[in-house]
């Protein structure tokens, strides 16, 4: 996104067959904006992250996040808050694709 503008941020989704599809649709020193896209099947495994939390907030589909050995169902309106350090991740198990906002505070290097 080059411009500053309101968007719907679901118009910028990716998608790729083979892996969760990335769109970054604002980053700076400070904090980093994108879109993590899900094709039926398809996971973002379990990873942390040092110095930085992260927000992710559903905005259509439905899938599980996955938090410290934990499955949370999570669906559309739905957002989790995972701090640093603290294990997380995505799994689309639904038939539909799946479209989850990501912020990242403060920005990876």
């Amino acid at each position: 996104m080059e411009d500053l503008e309101a968007i719907r941020p679901e118009e910028h989704a990716v998608f790729a067959a083979d892996k969760m599809g990335k769109a970054t649709l604002f980053r700076s020193d400070r904090i980093l904006v994108g879109l993590n896209s899900f094709e039926p099947g398809q996971e973002h495994s379990l990873h942390a992250h040092s110095g930085m939390d992260k927000v992710y907030h559903v905005l259509s589909g439905r899938g599980r996040f996955l938090l410290e050995g934990r499955e949370i169902p999570m669906e559309a309106g739905q957002m989790l808050v995972a701090p640093e350090g603290v294990a997380h991740g995505i799994r689309n198990d639904a038939k539909e694709r799946l479209i989850v906002l990501a912020i990242l505070a403060p920005s990876p290097g």
